[in-house]
């Protein structure tokens, strides 16, 4: 299994999700995680769900390109993205993080999770969205640290914690493994 992405929170969502469905996807396989960069063809803060989705089917899409050319037997490609959605309501903009998951076995079947999201403060929804600030280095000003994506995320950050950006990650993971590891109920059996 392939995902792309070398960063920390991302793979280790991934690793934590196959912990929990591993089993119900093969109970004779043992997955092992591959870290690879790719691009998501998409700004570094995606501005929009339909931004996000196209970053992570592109993610996944150019491991499957990768696979090909280098031969590799990866049975399950997955794309990873984080970004923002801009909404309204009547005439107060909503700004809301979330991360979105993309897995394809790369023979005609892909399905998408997303994390659900969180309300950004107004401050770093202006850095980010009227400014043009990634939300990397916006999160890192607004909550006066360094290297946060890393760590715990801005989801970490706005939720004190009780969700970190792992965490919000292996939510979308295991909603888009969910059609694979679940066939049956959505009738890809």
């Amino acid at each position: 299994m392939v995902v792309g992405s070398r960063r920390r929170p991302k793979v280790e969502a991934l690793r934590q999700a196959l912990d929990l469905f591993g089993a119900a996807l093969d109970p004779q396989a043992q997955f092992e995680v591959v870290e690879a960069d790719v691009s998501s063809g998409v700004r570094d803060t995606p501005l929009s769900r339909e931004e996000m989705i196209q970053g992570v089917r592109q993610r996944a899409e150019a491991l499957v390109v990768r696979a090909r050319e280098e031969r590799k037997l990866w049975r399950f490609f997955v794309g990873l993205e984080g970004g923002v959605d801009v909404m309204r309501e009547g005439p107060r903009r909503l700004v809301f993080l979330q991360n979105w998951a993309y897995v394809t076995d790369g023979v005609g079947r892909g399905f998408y999770g997303q994390s659900g999201g969180i309300l950004l403060p107004e401050a770093l929804a202006r850095s980010v969205v009227d400014e043009g600030v990634p939300l990397a280095a916006a999160i890192d000003v607004f909550a006066g640290g360094s290297g946060i994506r890393d760590a715990e995320g801005a989801w970490g950050v706005l939720t004190q914690n009780h969700i970190t950006r792992r965490d919000s990650y292996r939510v979308a993971i295991i909603n888009a493994f969910a059609p694979f590891f679940n066939a049956g109920l959505y009738g890809e059996k």
